[in-house]
């Protein structure tokens, strides 16, 4: 489709530059306009838009690019515009218009943020990937960086561990992972207008662009803080001109994403009746009982709850009394989380005259969450203003303001951190033979709604106050002195409240079932963030066609934070406050700070746009490290050649208008330690041996002591993480710059990364230090493709970005190269590639017990004993790769790693986002998909939501597990199952080895956004004092393509401690309205 759209659109001859001229010729056509409308080189266009302005009036050119446009008064404007050209605008005088288009170059004048200032995006030779307002502003999501998902190449997005929950944010990286030391991170560096900031606060309507820097010659010149490359978002400032008021809005309703569906009772009965069985155990529902489930299911009894001689009501918890066993039907994915709404609005207000402009906004958004019980909830204030003054033609001055208020709360049962909270956990393990209420109208115990319902409250507030106030002085023409201060200031504040929980027998009366003592907990921090920048730049272009500017500056940056924690126990008022509470009262706090100084310089040389290049220096200081080690300096160059601009090009100039060949290389320090202080030992008062605050465990005198432990050694030695970047790339633009591709190749080298010193005996008694001993290397690639076109009336475009990269451990503490720790998991090692998934080859599942039989037989040495015994029909059978006679890890080494071999890789691969647009007559459309193209995932032997049964009490089916093993001998009313997916279910974990047969395909193709708008003719709209009014409808995640197993989400597989069991996500139908005044 793609290219018979491009057959038709290269009818048109491609202009050469030039300058836009229009000819009129004198022919008297009273009310109808005529004309031809050719390009520079005199050929004809065919299928240019002319409109009347401020009218739906139009029409388009014919194949001789000639047009006649009726009902046109005289003294109207008529917009000519096509794909590739620059619009024309021409007052119609009555007579007929030989219109002349000339080329757009936008392209090649478009001006990209760097750091510390702007460049033509022609001359950029590092990797910079740009994204306007437009993009960011078109999907009606809860934060920037959703909006960014799938658009950047290389710019990795994902799911916070709190999978969808309101209270946790996606994770992002540049180019993949920064680091594997335990004691560093590296994060992309976030700057607003030049300060750092939170993407996920800032309101989307505010921002005009975000340049995302890559490499290192494009980010190094922030030094310390960018080894994660830096993404800067520019917010909207007022222009000159008459007021202009814009207000936004949207209302969604959402509902819980892929949410698979539970087995019902009975099907569940009989598969934990077969799980038993296989392990040589009695069955735990007997004929009766699941007889009386059916009858329920078929509305013939009404009994569901029986009561035990203690006098309640039993759920689970005394398997051993079936004739008391409930025998309920309850899905409690369905039951628990559900439909919510959100609605959000934005008003900005932007003018001034040519000394003075201003921007002002406000946006509130009002979020709802997805559980039934409990009421999660989420709002977020916040405001701009903004204003530029040119006080005198060598002074302007700017100030902005920024405030944001995000208020997020929650049941506490529910709540904090939820990649812990073992309330997801236990959804996922929920039986369903558990009523929601009952016989007496109650909530079950083991439903946990009264925990949601009465268990307290996790409340929490976030306010941040930024200011910059900035100078540009410019003493000389061509030399300016920028001084921008900034500060930045964050509040926090946390209750958590936990309320004694009742439940109720069956005569009605209340009994604890959860926190037989209430407290309650506050937290509190308060951060201030200091960061003066001044810089000067000069710059000369010479008329032989050589340009440079020189660029000098000093930043530092001061971040000082206290915070402070309170607990008590007892809580005694309907009001959970500290004041309200009695006994075992805690307090703690802290203050810490760092600091960082940085030296930098930037020059920039090109001639003629056709030979490029760029120096960037920077010396850098931290607060973090030792006198000794605390400076140090990193450069970065870049050079550049446009072919296209090369007099042997001259010929093909019509076809292609840029086309940059560019390279870098440079070298970033990370400071980023995990410890403000590393070269300090500290003594942690009241923690306990988890790293927990509390006071001592054992009782001295009748009470319990303050505690004091020892922390890790220190090592004297620690210093600079460096990462070295090398960049190899190029920019193409052809066909009138309707056809855009940028690619990247790089290959990143991290060294020195702080790590674990070698393991020492335990005999020392305490932890060993963190040192410089771990590097590797991130290797990868980045293309985007962009396609835009005009066919008549109708615009559309395309544009697929495409990035892939892995990451290579060269140097690791670990002489023995052992693959696997004690627990099994996966470790790192010199020569392994960052998400490894080590495991052994499936052969398949026995159907009889005479095929296992003689697969053990084949392997005298021990067969799968290492792995466990009782092997039987609908067990695993290994292969035994190493021929030694049996299925083993062998030393868990590279050098002997038994039957283990690699079967697959975790880290996602081949991500993409296709973004689909088109405009006709005033709609728009658009489609966007995004998704991952190669990850592999190995479920964990514990994950339920993989397995169904893993053990007595993490034991659930959903309906994919219903697929088990059942041989031909089987009493299961459900008949064999030969071909199973799943093996017999078993407590022992022996078939859920890592292996081939389940190593889970995570790839996934997802619909993430379609927007359909409307926007009224100005001729309608300027009636009711309206400049612009539009309408649309969208949709979020519409549906998935995917072969990973069906209880999974691929956005949120293997986030959190539980294995996928976490926060769903949403799928959201909005509407709304954007209107210009």
């Amino acid at each position: 489709m793609l290219l018979f759209l491009l057959t038709m659109s290269v009818e048109a001859a491609y202009p050469e530059t030039g300058e836009s001229t229009l000819k009129v010729s004198v022919v008297q056509q009273g009310t109808t306009c005529k004309g031809v409308v050719k390009d520079a080189a005199g050929e004809t266009i065919i299928g240019a838009s002319v409109v009347a302005k401020g009218t739906t009036n139009g029409t388009i050119t014919g194949i001789n690019g000639d047009f006649s446009l009726n009902n046109v008064k005289t003294g109207d404007i008529i917009v000519v515009s096509f794909v590739g050209y620059q619009t024309q605008e021409i007052k119609f005088t009555g007579q007929s218009l030989n219109i002349i288009l000339k080329d757009n170059t936008q392209t090649l004048d478009e001006v990209v943020v760097v750091a510390f200032g702007t460049q033509k995006k022609v001359n950029v030779t590092g990797s910079v990937s740009t994204v306007g307002a437009k993009e960011i502003s078109a999907r009606p999501v809860n934060s920037t960086i959703e909006a960014l998902q799938g658009m950047v190449p290389g710019m990795n997005i994902s799911t916070g561990d709190g999978g969808g929950s309101l209270g946790s944010d996606k994770k992002f990286n540049i180019r993949g992972v920064g680091t594997i030391g335990a004691g560093s991170k590296v994060e992309p560096l976030v700057l607003i207008d030049g300060m750092e900031g939170d993407m996920n606060a800032i309101n989307p309507q505010d921002i005009e662009n975000i340049s995302v820097l890559k490499d290192a010659a494009a980010s190094s010149i922030y030094g310390s803080r960018a080894p994660g490359g830096v993404i800067l978002i520019t917010t909207k400032k007022g222009k000159s001109g008459k007021t202009v008021v814009n207000y936004n809005n949207n209302f969604r309703f959402v509902s819980p994403l892929n949410m698979p569906e539970m087995a019902d009772s009975y099907n569940f009965a009989l598969a934990v009746n077969d799980q038993l069985t296989n392990g040589g155990q009695t069955p735990m529902y007997s004929a009766t009982k699941l007889q009386q489930i059916l009858d329920f299911q078929a509305g013939k009894s009404t009994q569901y709850m029986w009561p035990t001689d203690a006098g309640r009501w039993n759920s689970f918890d005394d398997p051993q009394r079936q004739d008391v066993m409930p025998t309920g039907n309850t899905d409690w994915l369905k039951t628990l989380f559900g439909n919510s709404f959100t609605h959000e609005h934005s008003l900005s207000v932007n003018g001034g005259t040519d000394k003075i402009q201003y921007y002002l906004s406000a946006n509130y958004l009002d979020q709802g969450g997805l559980l039934k019980f409990g009421d999660d909830n989420k709002q977020r204030y916040s405001f701009t203003a903004k204003i530029n003054a040119d006080l005198t033609k060598w002074l302007k001055i700017s100030y902005s303001m920024r405030f944001n208020r995000t208020d997020y709360e929650a049941p506490s049962f529910a709540g904090g951190d939820i990649k812990s909270n073992v309330f997801y956990f236990d959804v996922c393990r929920y039986w369903p033979v558990i009523p929601v209420v009952d016989p007496n109208g109650f909530y079950t115990v083991e439903s946990k709604i009264y925990q949601l319902t009465e268990g307290g409250r996790y409340k929490s507030q976030k306010d941040v106050m930024a200011h910059q106030l900035a100078f540009i002085v410019e003493p000389i023409k061509d030399w300016k002195i920028n001084v921008e201060l900034n500060y930045r200031s964050n509040y926090y504040f946390n209750h958590t409240d936990y309320q004694t929980v009742y439940g109720y027998d069956v005569s009605k009366n209340p009994y604890i079932i959860a926190n037989q003592t209430s407290s309650v907990t506050e937290y509190a921090y308060k951060s201030n963030f200091f960061n003066p920048n001044i810089f000067t730049e000069y710059g000369k272009s010479l008329e032989s066609g050589h340009n440079f500017k020189v660029m000098l500056g000093f930043q530092s940056e001061l971040f000082k934070q206290r915070d402070i924690t309170a607990s008590q126990d007892g809580i005694m008022s309907e009001v959970a406050t500290l004041n309200t509470t009695q006994t075992n009262a805690q307090n703690r706090g802290g203050y810490s700070e760092w600091a960082t100084a940085g030296f930098f310089g930037r020059v920039n040389y090109d001639y003629k746009g056709r030979y490029l290049a760029e120096v960037n220096m920077r010396y850098d200081g931290t607060s973090r490290f030792l006198r000794d080690n605390r400076w140090n300096l990193f450069p970065s160059f870049s050079l550049g050649w446009n072919m296209a601009r090369e007099a042997f090009f001259e010929d093909l100039t019509d076809l292609i208008s840029t086309f940059k060949i560019r390279g870098s290389w440079g070298e970033l320090g990370n400071q980023n330690t995990d410890n403000w202080y590393p070269f300090y030992r500290t003594i942690d008062i009241n923690k306990d041996q988890w790293g927990n605050y509390a006071l001592g465990s054992w009782l001295v005198n009748g009470v319990k002591p303050n505690i004091s432990k020892e922390s890790a050694l220190v090592s004297s030695l620690l210093t600079w993480e460096k990462t070295q970047t090398l960049d190899l790339g190029f920019d193409l633009s052809m066909l009138n710059n309707r056809l855009n591709v940028t690619f990247d190749y790089f290959q990143r080298k991290s060294k020195n990364m702080v790590g674990p010193a070698p393991e020492l005996p335990n005999l020392l008694g305490i932890a060993v230090p963190k040192v410089n001993n771990l590097d590797m290397t991130s290797k990868g690639w980045e293309i985007q493709v962009n396609w835009c076109d005009q066919i008549r009336d109708f615009k559309y475009g395309v544009t697929l970005s495409l990035s892939d990269n892995q990451v290579v451990i060269d140097k690791y503490p670990n002489p023995s190269n052992t693959i696997l720790d004690k627990d099994n998991n996966n470790t790192y090692y010199a020569g392994a590639h960052v998400g490894d998934i080590w495991g052994f080859q499936t052969i398949g599942i026995a159907k009889t017990d005479q095929e296992m039989k003689d697969h053990l037989a084949g392997m005298p040495n021990g067969a799968q004993d290492v792995l466990g015994s009782g092997w039987g029909a609908g067990d695993i059978m290994y292969a035994d790769l190493n021929g030694d006679g049996q299925i083993s890890r062998g030393n868990k080494t590279l050098a002997d790693h038994g039957d283990l071999k690699k079967i697959g890789n975790s880290t996602p691969r081949y991500n993409f986002g296709l973004n689909l647009d088109a405009a006709w007559k005033g709609f728009d459309l658009k489609l966007f998909f995004q998704g991952t193209m190669k990850r592999d995932y190995m479920p964990g032997s514990g994950s339920t939501m993989f397995w169904g049964a893993v053990g007595y009490w993490q034991t659930n089916f959903f309906k994919p597990h219903l697929d088990y093993f059942r041989g031909e001998d089987t009493t299961n009313p459900l008949g064999a199952n030969l071909g199973g997916y799943y093996p017999r279910p078993l407590e022992n974990d022996r078939n859920r080895n890592p292996q081939t047969r389940y190593l889970q395909n995570a790839a996934y193709c997802r619909l993430k956004n379609v927007t359909l708008g409307y926007t009224l003719p100005k001729s309608l709209t300027e009636k009711f004092c309206v400049n612009n009014l539009r309408f649309f409808v969208s949709a979020e995640n519409l549906f998935t393509i995917t072969s990973l197993a069906d209880t999974f989400d691929p956005e949120t597989v293997g986030i959190g401690n539980w294995d996928g069991c976490t926060y769903p996500l949403s799928k959201t139908v909005s509407f709304g309205l954007s209107a210009t005044f």
